[in-house]
């Protein structure tokens, strides 16, 4: 038996180390992360732990979001373009294949029995991670799972082996760029600022909506406790001509948001030049993995792929009545 319930000051005293020690633990999965996102979603909390015994065994976070007498559920919330989230489990890879899926399973059913018990929601999103191993459960509650995908780069290679790696035009706009002609270096808050402005200029330019305020990812740099948020900018000529807010979490950096298309005419490869240096910073810091957050869009793909990269699938799971899941559009901007 699981017995999940909502965590105590003394679970959330160590839930960061159990996060830390999950193959599933992201940045959004840390505790300050959890707060920041309520409170920039609207959003009341549940942080769900599961124990057998005295033994922890899972964490998921819900986040309840009420649209007049309407109940919904997430994980992560909408509107903030977080990647992944959903459950992170502990201490099941040392058990055999049979008692690993049997003790999966019914965390998961204990965090969906309380959360119908207690929440009633008319509608439920939850996406998962590329390190959720297993979306069986969720269809086993009669969720419908549709596989996403993603793309990693592997840093642990050697710097000119991973260029090499590149397609043709990837790796002569990273070489053949005079290195006087622009300049790479991370920022502040400023620079967040500079790049959820470009990104929702270029949105808005093409009828997309971008709900992300800069106090979100502004607040989320300065509480949380293990990972970062990393502001890349590239100048040309002293002006910001582009950008990417990576994060990083143990040994992965992700390409979170920027990296769109500049207005300004400007005879430099920008984001291959962007991609390239967080790269490289991630390389020197020993990091193993370069997330490129997204292999859904055929238009995008196209670029991303030109790093090489191994393709990755996560889980989004959904469950609700066919009007509620005019819900799911909600999502749309994160593919």
């Amino acid at each position: 038996m699981v017995d999940v319930s909502i965590a105590d000051e003394d679970d959330l005293a160590r839930w960061n180390d159990y996060v830390a020690r999950s193959p599933q633990g992201t940045l959004f999965h840390e505790y300050e992360a959890l707060e920041t996102l309520a409170d920039h979603a609207g959003a009341t909390l549940h942080p769900l732990i599961g124990y057998k015994g005295q033994e922890p065994v899972g964490l998921f976070p819900v986040f309840e979001v009420r649209k007049g007498p309407v109940t919904t559920v997430f994980s992560p919330p909408p509107r903030l373009r977080v990647p992944y989230q959903g459950p992170a489990y502990l201490n099941v890879e040392k058990l055999k294949q049979r008692k690993r899926e049997k003790r999966r399973e019914r965390f998961v059913d204990g965090c969906f029995d309380r959360i119908e018990a207690e929440l009633s929601p008319r509608y439920a999103h939850v996406r998962t991670g590329p390190a959720f191993p297993d979306a069986r459960p969720f269809k086993w509650r009669e969720y419908d799972v549709t596989p996403e995908y993603t793309y990693h780069v592997d840093l642990e290679r050697g710097e000119q082996e991973l260029l090499d790696s590149f397609s043709g035009d990837g790796r002569r706009n990273v070489t053949n760029t005079p290195e006087d002609a622009y300049e790479i270096a991370e920022g502040g808050d400023d620079e967040v600022r500079a790049i959820l402005d470009q990104v929702r200029h270029r949105y808005e330019s093409q009828g997309v909506d971008f709900h992300v305020p800069a106090a979100f990812v502004v607040d989320l740099r300065e509480r949380i406790e293990d990972g970062h948020v990393r502001p890349f900018v590239c100048r040309v000529d002293g002006e910001i001509v582009g950008g990417i807010l990576a994060l990083e979490y143990g040994d992965t950096i992700g390409r979170w948001m920027g990296g769109v298309r500049t207005d300004r005419e400007v005879d430099v490869p920008t984001n291959d030049l962007l991609d390239w240096a967080v790269m490289s910073d991630a390389r020197e810091r020993g990091l193993s993995t370069y997330d490129l957050v997204g292999g859904e869009t055929r238009r995008i793909n196209r670029y991303k792929a030109k790093f090489n990269p191994d393709v990755h699938h996560y889980y989004s799971v959904e469950r609700g009545s066919w009007g509620m899941r005019t819900l799911a559009h909600l999502y749309n901007s994160v593919k």
